[in-house]
């Protein structure tokens, strides 16, 4: 008889402990501990390595390295968050809410690979007859796809060995399962050790593997983190589904930029690329609207121009409250702070919410400036120039530091008609946009007095 190991497996965090406790002890949840029961190597049983052959010491620049060779997705946003396409032998993990799009893209993707390149659709939550009516809804082209149901990972790689496609989809990792395990399918045990095969059989092989994840009610992907770190790229599919737009985010890439953004947008036929995102997320009014100011971000390799809105009212409340949806909440509050000390603008007896338009989620500090002067405009009940554009990081001393790839923001924002800008003073070049009026400010009382 095979002997094996008895452990409890933490279902959030992955950590093994020999007994049973309520709350696991290294990230504090309650009920997260699962009897597992993982078998003991025998002595002098070799395991597979990782790339296939046996690992031998090399001098650095003796390693030949050659151009990445990469194959088109035939969806030109995919291929930009992916870094300029698939990536031969990588393992791309896509994880989204349910019924974002995930198998939709996937399954077109795939069928587009499969006109030139043998692939492979492995289903485990699906039925054939499902994905093949998915198929014909999007009218996509699938003489040369294969399908397979099975969530047997032992099976799914002898399988792969026969048909010996160039790219594989397994939709999802949570039900797939090994024989090697005891444990459920979606397991932490079971979603390492079945990843860890594919992995392994995306290197040896050089087979490209898109693995679709599941995400938890928090928006992260289930499992512990040990998933991201095996796997080449990470991509999360943003969005809300009564929102016909979708954005991916690249947060981990070995072969491109990471927080790289992709626009689809939803519609009877599948996922359609967007490949001007600046005119979907601008709201271009007849007249002026308070509270409301366009801001150039700046996403992965591109510049992008969303509107952010604000609504400053009065509020009954011991404690204001402070609502925002797209920016960092806590950045929110310092900034109220640093408006109050540096320019003069109290709001601790307002409400503040903050909206940036189109689901979009901005992550970087340019955000800023456009933040405040939206919150001066709402609280003011005076509207700013629609043909106005901001951008720039405050500092806690009130300072308007510059930010990366200014001139490339306002050369979008030229673009699109806009005729003004507030920019740091340090974004000022001497090759501008012709017919741009452009402000650098070096302080946050030099911004507020322009439009005040």
């Amino acid at each position: 008889m095979i002997k094996t190991k008895l452990s409890y497996v933490c279902q959030q965090c992955g950590i093994s402990v020999p007994k049973w406790a309520g709350q696991c002890t290294d990230c504090g949840a309650w009920n997260s501990l699962v009897e597992e029961r993982t078998p003991i190597a025998a002595k002098g049983v070799k395991r597979q390595q990782y790339a296939g052959e046996d690992p031998q010491v090399v001098w650095l620049p003796d390693v030949e390295t050659g151009e990445v060779d990469r194959t088109s997705t035939g969806i030109g946003e995919l291929d930009r968050v992916l870094g300029g396409g698939l990536v031969t032998g990588s393992v791309v993990l896509i994880g989204g809410d349910p019924g974002i799009g995930k198998s939709t893209l996937l399954l077109q993707a795939l069928s587009y690979i499969s006109l030139t390149q043998p692939v492979l659709y492995i289903t485990g939550e699906e039925s054939l007859q499902q994905v093949s009516a998915r198929a014909k809804r999007l009218e996509v082209k699938t003489d040369q796809l294969r399908l397979l149901a099975d969530t047997h990972i032992e099976q799914i790689i002898e399988h792969a060995k026969k048909e010996k496609p160039q790219a594989i989809v397994i939709d999802s990792v949570q039900t797939i399962f090994t024989d090697s395990l005891s444990s459920a399918p979606g397991s932490v045990s079971q979603l390492r050790e079945s990843a860890a095969i594919l992995v392994r059989f995306a290197k040896q092989t050089q087979t490209s593997v898109f693995l679709v994840g599941h995400v938890t009610k928090e928006g992260t992907l289930a499992g512990p983190r040990v998933l991201e770190h095996m796997v080449d790229t990470v991509l999360y599919f943003e969005g809300e589904r009564d929102n016909r737009f979708r954005v991916i985010r690249a947060v981990k890439n070995r072969f491109g930029a990471v927080n790289e953004l992709g626009i689809f947008a939803m519609t009877e036929k599948g996922l359609k690329e967007v490949t001007n995102p600046s005119a979907i997320f601008l709201s271009r009014y007849s007249e002026a609207v308070a509270g409301s100011v366009v801001m150039a971000t700046w996403e992965g390799t591109r510049p992008m121009l969303v509107e952010v809105q604000a609504l400053v009212d009065t509020s009954h409340l011991s404690n204001p409250r402070r609502v925002t949806i797209g920016l960092e909440q806590n950045r929110l509050a310092m900034l109220l702070a640093v408006l109050h000390r540096h320019g003069g603008v109290a709001t601790y007896d307002q409400d503040v919410f903050v909206n940036v338009v189109g689901g979009v989620k901005v992550f970087e500090t340019a955000s800023d400036l456009a933040l405040l002067l939206a919150i001066l405009s709402s609280l003011r009940n005076r509207p700013l120039s629609h043909e106005l554009v901001v951008f720039g990081e405050v500092g806690l001393a009130g300072e308007i530091r510059p930010v990366q790839s200014g001139q490339q923001r306002l050369q979008e924002a030229a673009k699109h008609g806009f005729k003004r800008a507030i920019v740091p003073k340090g974004n000022v070049a001497k090759s501008m946009p012709q017919g741009m009026e452009i402000h650098g400010v070096q302080t946050l009382s030099e911004a507020l007095s322009l439009y005040p």
